[in-house]
């Protein structure tokens, strides 16, 4: 870090002086140092930055061949169409960690090729590729991907297991190139496209900081809960300090996340907790090279703070009653940016953010005693911390705040099994009407709840389902609009339905067919066999958002395999993400102000 800062204030003062380096008197028409007049550059710089004159003058030299090397990337490039790349290797892949490693190539190739040189000059076996944040597709153009001359790419290493089996749908390879993000995108997948039709099957449901579900359309509600998911199961694996993994895992999250309307993302602060934990990954890889990236992101999560929070935390003060627990995200937040800001070379806004976050840490690091003491009251460490620090660490305000937190938490759960209980009495209602019980969960959704709304939409379905050669998208929705046709003509829903199912669709028929009938149709008119067009069948259900059932057993375990798989690492508290030890951030600050203190002049 310190090379990065001192080359970053040096380019800085060789800007403003107009200083190029690639020419003479520094380099010679054989781009060769011209080492005396580097060596007075340093001499007059050193002071100024108070450094060893050697030390400045290497970090001259190193600055001096950069840009010798890139002026002959650009002249490469020119000629012939290669570009050059900077590798950001693995940390254990480095040969020489100071080295900047670069590999030619053309752009108007697969990132494929690319995989598989890298792979092969460094001895990497299973790696992916990453661009500002995004994981380049192996069968898309690199530059089709936004892949430049000069451009700076992130190399991960994916472990052996996680690429044994690939997902037989070409989508899917697209999105994921490994079985561990295909499992967990798999596994959520299912839990996205549950709603709770089954008493004995996990599902999962979008609540605010209270506890309530949150009505959200499905398409968002789905990309949501795919976003958590592998934002779950990354933080897992960082947990395991398996990064590079969690950082493909994050990614995907990322993704997701960019699906959901901004005003839902504005509401929850899971975007910005992600976003701090893809910069908090950079760091942990020594890929703070991906600067710009880092920053833009700690930006996006600033502003979603803000917004989600309040600009003094009073929108949080009033849901939660306190702030102290996300004081750790700001903690975080703050570190985070002071590194950057002095890889950028900017030593002050450095400093001035770590005194912010000096401030919150001796505020957020907790008394062990304390600690201990809550903890033989039967606490347990996490509630313990959280407890504390919501209290600002009274002993006796955590007590009580624990306390009524496990309450709040027990009348959740019983909120939640009576509305579940209430959901299963609606869909027995509905099923021994004869429909299916994931029709009915579907209509009570669309129905908000409504048995008698939720009865006339089944009504409508199975009418209308009959009528449906196509078996396509987009059939329910056609049909309901020629309900609502009749519904305007002053014909009940119901009859319309049945009037359209008996005329196979056609409008006029069954306003003819409903005139006739004074709007009554008969039980033998009702039990007449609709008009067959074709001998296909669909489901009711065909275009519904839904995971088709199957019939074979060895599908349906896979299935209850991913979801138990992917369950396992959602956390079981839900301020999980709030709980940190602060170890690996007590580390950073530590090394920050090393290295603060080493140019304090």
């Amino acid at each position: 870090m310190a090379e990065l800062n001192l080359e970053a204030k040096l380019k800085l003062r060789l800007k403003q002086e107009k200083i190029q380096l690639w020419n003479e008197p520094y380099s010679n028409q054989l781009q060769q140092p011209g080492e005396r007049h580097l060596q007075e550059l340093a001499e007059r710089y050193a002071p100024l930055l108070g450094l060893p004159a050697a030390e400045v003058c290497g970090a001259l030299e190193a600055i001096r061949v950069q840009a010798v090397n890139r002026g002959k990337g650009n002249k490469t490039f020119r000629e012939t169409n290669v570009a050059t790349l900077e590798l950001l290797l693995p940390r254990d892949s480095k040969k020489d960690p100071k080295t900047k490693n670069h590999l030619e190539t053309k752009l108007d190739v697969q990132a494929q090729e690319l995989v598989d040189r890298i792979g092969e000059q460094f001895g990497l076996k299973y790696i992916k590729l990453i661009l500002n944040g995004k994981t380049l597709c192996v069968d898309q153009r690199l530059d089709h991907q936004g892949v430049k001359n000069h451009s700076k790419v992130m190399v991960l290493k994916v472990s052996d297991a996680e690429l044994k089996q690939q997902l037989s749908d070409e989508e899917e390879k697209k999105k994921n190139n490994n079985e561990s993000l295909q499992r967990t995108h798999k596994g959520f997948q299912i839990l996205s496209e549950r709603d709770g039709s089954e008493d004995t099957t996990p599902f999962l449901e979008i609540a605010d900081q209270r506890g309530n579900p949150l009505k959200i359309p499905h398409q968002e509600k789905k990309a949501l809960i795919l976003a958590m998911g592998f934002h779950e199961k990354g933080r897992a694996l960082m947990k395991k300090k398996q990064f590079d993994n969690a950082l493909c895992h994050l990614l995907q999250a990322d993704q997701q996340f960019s699906k959901c309307g901004s005003a839902l993302l504005g509401s929850v602060d899971n975007f910005a907790v992600l976003q701090l934990d893809i910069v908090w990954c950079y760091r942990a890889l020594e890929a703070l090279s991906c600067l710009e990236d880092g920053r833009s992101r700690l930006q996006r999560a600033e502003d979603c703070f803000l917004q989600c929070y309040g600009e003094r935390q009073q929108r949080l003060l009033m849901i939660k009653g306190n702030t102290g627990r996300e004081e750790v995200l700001f903690l975080r937040l703050y570190l985070l940016q002071s590194l950057l800001s002095y890889i950028e070379g900017n030593d002050a806004q450095a400093r001035h953010q770590l005194s912010k976050v000096e401030s919150l840490y001796s505020r957020l690091c907790l008394d062990s005693e304390k600690m201990s003491q809550l903890m033989t009251l039967g606490f347990s460490e996490r509630e313990a911390r959280l407890g504390l620090r919501a209290c600002q660490g009274d002993l006796q305000e955590a007590a009580i705040h624990i306390s009524n937190q496990r309450q709040e938490r027990e009348e959740l759960r019983q909120r939640e099994r009576q509305r579940r209980s209430s959901r299963m009495e609606l869909l027995s209602s509905l099923t021994e009407l004869g429909f299916s019980r994931r029709d009915a969960a579907r209509a009570l959704q669309q129905a908000d709840g409504d048995v008698d709304r939720a009865y006339g939409i089944l009504l409508d379905w199975s009418q209308v389902s009959n009528n449906n050669s196509e078996g396509g998208a987009g059939v329910e929705e056609v049909m309901q609009q020629e309900v609502q046709q009749l519904l305007y003509l002053g014909f009940e829903r119901g009859v319309s339905a049945a009037a359209l199912r008996l005329t196979g669709g056609d409008v006029q028929s069954a306003t003819q067919l409903l005139l006739d009938n004074q709007g009554v149709l008969s039980p033998e008119l009702l039990s007449m066999s609709p008009p067959s067009t074709s001998s296909s069948s669909t489901s009711p259900s065909s275009d519904g958002p839904s995971t088709s059932s199957t019939s074979s057993t060895s599908t349906s375990t896979e299935d209850s395999e991913l979801v138990k798989e992917v369950l396992e690492d959602l956390s079981v508290h839900e301020e999980d993400y709030l709980d940190l030890t602060l170890e690996e951030e007590n580390e950073l600050i530590t090394t920050m102000k090393t290295y603060l203190r080493r140019h304090t002049h």
